[in-house]
């Protein structure tokens, strides 16, 4: 008899546990998949929070020129702190431009050459005609005794303060005296002080710089400021096939980089004046710190994920 209640109760222990076991193991597997997809929503939201806070919250929104399109890694940084630091500059330049600007554009557009080229007018002589460099260049584009001359310009030499004196009193007499072709031949007219054929000039030598470079805007513009034979022995220097700006700029002088520079600024500028005026020019998109995320991406993307 205690045999027998043995072996039934060690036949009942072990279905029990079998079921407990079976019990046990369906009660997990249900909580299991029930918690699943929450898990996997959580993970998803907070991904997407993630995403969202790493990711750019605002879009850049400035356009460079074409002709300048591919240089805004290099130059945004420049950009932006010109226009912060040069604001005043910037505003009182574009609007003394309204008067040259459209007239240069007409001559460089005859000579097939870049609108762009423009802003030269500002970089040079701040739209003087007057306007006379340490180096002895003259007027608007600020040309140059010799290349005045290359480019067909009537030019007034440029005279040390003791010829221009000796100048003047000869001019004195010859007005007091009456005598015209004197006066004439002392008062020398300057073309380069002339905005049209000044204007044309500069386009030819723009040219034949473009020729001479590759057609590189870049290269071109520096060529006006230091000379083409400074950005010839840049180009060498790098030991490149066709150098662009950018592999040449270390060999150049300081000032011709700035000079560079600022002709991409202000074309750029200028391109976005009406965002720049107002203050809602972006430059770079903006970051949104972890602190500052908006609740509502956590929201939206749990809305959007309780829908699926």
């Amino acid at each position: 008899m205690i045999k027998k209640n043995s072996f039934v109760s060690c036949i009942y222990s072990a279905v029990l546990s079998v079921v407990l076991i079976g019990v046990t193991h369906f009660s997990a597997e249900a909580q299991h998949k029930h918690k699943k997809p929450h898990t996997v929503k959580k993970q998803q939201v907070n991904t997407i929070v993630k995403e969202d806070i790493d990711c750019n919250s605002g879009e850049t929104n400035i356009i460079f020129p074409d002709l300048l399109s591919g240089n805004e890694e290099e130059s945004l940084d420049y950009i932006e702190k010109f226009s912060s630091n040069r604001r005043a500059y910037l505003i009182r330049t574009y609007n003394k431009g309204k008067k040259y600007f459209p007239k240069a554009i007409t001559i460089l557009n005859k000579h097939h050459l870049p609108e762009e080229y423009k802003v030269l007018l500002a970089l040079e002589s701040a739209f003087n005609a007057n306007a006379v460099s340490k180096a002895g260049a003259v007027g608007y584009w600020q040309i140059m005794d010799e290349v005045a001359k290359e480019y067909g310009l009537k030019y007034a030499p440029q005279l040390s303060a003791a010829e221009k004196k000796k100048k003047e009193r000869e001019l004195k007499k010859a007005i007091a005296k009456k005598e015209t072709k004197k006066i004439k031949k002392l008062i020398v007219k300057d073309d380069r002080k002339d905005f049209v054929k000044s204007t044309h000039a500069a386009a030819r030598y723009l040219k034949d710089r473009n020729r001479n470079l590759n057609n590189d805007p870049l290269l071109v513009v520096a060529s006006y400021n230091c000379g083409v034979g400074n950005v010839w022995e840049a180009m060498e220097k790098t030991g490149k096939v066709n150098p662009t700006f950018w592999d040449v700029k270390k060999y150049l002088p300081a000032e011709t980089r700035s000079y560079v520079m600022n002709f991409i600024t202000l074309n750029v500028i200028f391109k976005n004046y009406e965002k720049f005026a107002s203050n809602t020019l972006s430059f770079k998109p903006a970051k949104v710190k972890a602190d500052d995320a908006d609740e509502d991406v956590v929201d939206n993307a749990t809305t959007s994920l309780s829908n699926k």
